[in-house]
């Protein structure tokens, strides 16, 4: 893969190497000190700690590993496809589907579709099990995801993501009645204390986390809610919503043991994103309208019509 040259801006300064460094290119901290121990990462010419704190001006030049061959398998997985041209491709990802192969996961992933659909056409950033994954959504969560065809569109979007300019807003339907009807959530979300399968709201080992959210209709005992992430932390809408003490209808990790009836998994929809495009920096916004399992279990509460206030 071809050098990359990279410029510290002053966004970046005081930041330590390998936190800038991923962020800067759209990778995980992991895989930039691996890259620092295997001399892929230069710091104005020369090798530098990790825990370097970088000044304005300061030049990284990076040599990338070429992509080892991918280990998942291709398969004629149907797509719907919002979105496509020569750099990246906009999926609606259905309920119950996985994104990438992972233990229990080896196929029907979303990425075995995208093998067959793409070819060797996807970036190599994010590993032989993620080609082309810029961002996830969990398994019962429907939605807009976007994939990118080449390493120079995945760390565009990645940046966006960091720098908080990539839209995503999502609809929900939570637990109980949702008041104020806006407001913000802003609480860090770290691994679970003690279930480690688990993220939770938390001062150690966390990452800040801010959720927006309006609500759309009151219905008995539920709220329709739309949700607007700052940041996309793992499960945060979930987590959020349950700190709150209104875990999204379905949710067994985060609410409820139980599932409800005509529900499987959490009723979370990834309804837009919008983002400046990798080769000429327009601005494109796409949406997915509510699929048949949301709109059918707002009917079971009794319609989609406002109620609100009750």
């Amino acid at each position: 893969m071809e050098k990359q040259v990279l410029t510290v801006g002053t966004a970046q300064e005081g930041t330590r190497l390998d936190k800038a460094a991923a962020g800067m290119l759209g990778i995980t901290r992991s895989a930039v000190q691996t890259w620092l121990e295997q001399g892929r990462i230069i710091l104005n010419g020369a090798a530098a700690d990790k825990k370097r704190l970088l000044q304005s001006g300061d030049v990284l030049e990076v040599t990338p590993p070429e992509p080892a061959p991918c280990a998942a398998v291709p398969q004629n997985i149907p797509l719907d496809i919002v979105y496509e041209d020569d750099e990246l491709l906009v999926v609606n990802k259905p309920k119950g589907m996985v994104v990438h192969p992972a233990a229990g996961h080896t196929d029907g992933t979303l990425v075995n579709a995208l093998l067959a659909y793409c070819g060797n056409s996807l970036s190599g950033i994010n590993g032989v099990m993620r080609p082309g994954i810029v961002h996830r959504i969990d398994k019962d969560t429907s939605g807009l995801l976007i994939v990118a065809k080449n390493d120079h569109a995945h760390q565009h979007l990645a940046r966006q993501i960091r720098d908080h300019s990539f839209t995503r807003k999502y609809e929900a339907v939570v637990c109980g009645h949702l008041k104020p009807e806006t407001g913000t959530v802003e609480a860090p979300i770290g691994r679970h204390p003690i279930q480690r399968k688990k993220m939770a709201v938390t001062e150690k080992g966390s990452r800040p986390a801010v959720t927006h959210y309006e609500v759309i209709a009151y219905f008995p005992g539920y709220t329709h809610v739309r949700l607007r992430l700052e940041t996309g932390r793992t499960h945060q809408i979930r987590v959020h919503m349950a700190w709150l003490g209104h875990p999204v209808a379905g949710d067994t990790v985060y609410g409820p043991p139980r599932g409800l009836r005509g529900l499987a998994g959490q009723c979370l929809h990834a309804r837009l994103i919008g983002f400046c495009h990798p080769m000429d920096n327009r601005y494109l916004e796409l949406s997915s309208p509510l699929p048949e399992y949301f709109i059918h279990f707002l009917q079971q509460l009794g319609g989609t019509e406002s109620c609100r206030n009750p």
